[in-house]
């Protein structure tokens, strides 16, 4: 029964930072910024009114601290 706890234990603290892991969104220009496009492609439910607010300098684009931004404030999932 205590391997059972321990064997538990490990894999909720796994199951835990798996959860908590941040999805990564790709570049694929290379330009230092998201596209809609790109951040479709990990984050398939996003509107165009989610990126319109995720996009706070308004360029059509998402930087990393506006990404890190959103995430953290909970308007995309991390």
């Amino acid at each position: 029964m205590k391997k059972f706890a321990l064997a538990f234990a490990a894999l909720s603290s796994f199951a835990a930072v798996a959860a908590h892991a941040e999805m990564v969104v790709t570049d694929t220009d290379g330009n230092g910024t998201y596209s809609m496009e790109e951040m479709k492609a990990t984050y398939t439910d996003l509107t165009e009114d989610t990126f319109k607010a995720i996009d706070t300098n308004a360029d059509g684009q998402i930087d990393a601290d506006e990404l890190s931004a959103a995430v953290a404030a909970g308007t995309l999932a991390g």
